[in-house]
């Protein structure tokens, strides 16, 4: 026996089980005022800079903010595309495609960690759709702190301002997913197939990180080194690994990016593709510091001939990753295949 709800009653949408991709940010234009806003965000995270606030505020506030936003700005205008930044972009591409993979049960959304869309207007626009389970997804392969547990730190303050709060899951690091390797390695094969020369060897060049969070237990370094051994494994090519995106004084992770190239021309190596493991979609560092600087640098160095190969992005090999990422995740809240 049901009873009938009153006449004065809300109305409450059935509920649904939601998926919300995550990445890191991106200014809303690229022109000075909109890279400082974004910059300030960004560089005020203490999961980013583990600096104390007292100390680092000044900085930021004072030179930082005074001098590098109008530098930043000239490199997003590089990139820039008519629908705007590559990464927001990609990923609402990705976002996209993933729907219409996981079908209408389903409900697929995107947000960023830094600048617009925010973690917490989607979760409550999900929320409001009657998402009472939400998968989060941060798009990063390989764990770090200042990526995928800032954008976790993020939804969950969102659910501390929420009375009726939905499930939530969290996607795990899958740096060594036999289905992730598997996309890397198709996608690389795709892409290297199409160039006009034939790459003397491939570099997997990830984003920084002080070497201090490596110490401290952060497992990036360690992933990122397992993905590369993997690919050596995957692909007949050699493989080497650099590290990039440094800024500051600080010790970062070695070898360095632009410093790998160098000794690869000295080495013998004329010929180089450049892959971004650890970049879910392209954005500024893909495209701008790797597809434009490190070309430069590396050709000044002798090197001849120079391929960067794209990210992931929304191609079929990473719709067909994250759906089984993602049905694996949702196991018990959706009913599997």
């Amino acid at each position: 026996m049901t009873t009938a709800r009153p006449a004065d009653h809300p109305v409450i949408p059935s509920p649904k089980v939601g998926v919300l991709l995550i990445n890191l940010g991106t200014p809303d234009g690229p022109d000075p005022k909109s890279v400082r806003r974004y910059l300030a965000e960004f560089l005020s995270d203490r999961r980013v800079v583990e600096i104390p606030p007292l100390l680092w505020q000044p900085i930021l506030r004072g030179v930082i903010l005074t001098t590098r936003p109008k530098k930043s700005a000239h490199a997003y205008q590089q990139v820039w595309t008519e629908q705007g930044s590559p990464l927001a972009v990609h990923t609402r591409a990705t976002a996209q495609a993933v729907q219409a993979a996981m079908g209408e049960g389903i409900v697929v959304d995107w947000a960023m960690r830094y600048g617009n869309p925010g973690i917490a207007s989607r979760m409550a626009a999900m929320k409001a759709a009657g998402c009472d389970r939400i998968l989060l997804v941060p798009l990063y392969p390989q764990y770090s702190a200042a990526t995928t547990a800032t954008a976790n730190d993020a939804a969950f303050a969102a659910l501390a301002a929420m009375r009726w709060q939905p499930a939530i899951r969290t996607l795990p690091p899958y740096h060594d997913d036999p289905a992730y390797i598997a996309a890397l390695k198709a996608s690389i094969e795709r892409s290297l197939a199409a160039l006009d020369f034939t790459p003397d060897a491939l570099l997997a060049s990830f984003h920084g990180m002080p070497e201090r969070t490596l110490h401290l237990g952060d497992p990036y370094h360690c992933q990122s080194v397992k993905t590369v051994r993997l690919l050596r494994e995957a692909l007949p090519l050699p493989v080497h690994m650099s590290f990039q995106s440094r800024f500051g004084r600080a010790k970062w992770l070695e070898p360095e990016t632009e410093a790998t190239l160098a000794g690869l021309v000295r080495n013998g190596v004329r010929n180089i593709a450049v892959v971004t493991p650890g970049f879910a979609a392209d954005c500024l560092e893909t495209l701008e510091e790797i597809a434009l600087r490190a070309r430069e640098a590396f050709l000044r160095e002798g090197g001849e001939k120079f391929a960067y190969l794209p990210c992931l992005n929304a191609s079929g090999e990473a719709i067909t990753l994250y759906h089984r990422l993602l049905s694996r995740e949702l196991s018990g809240w959706i009913d599997q295949p």
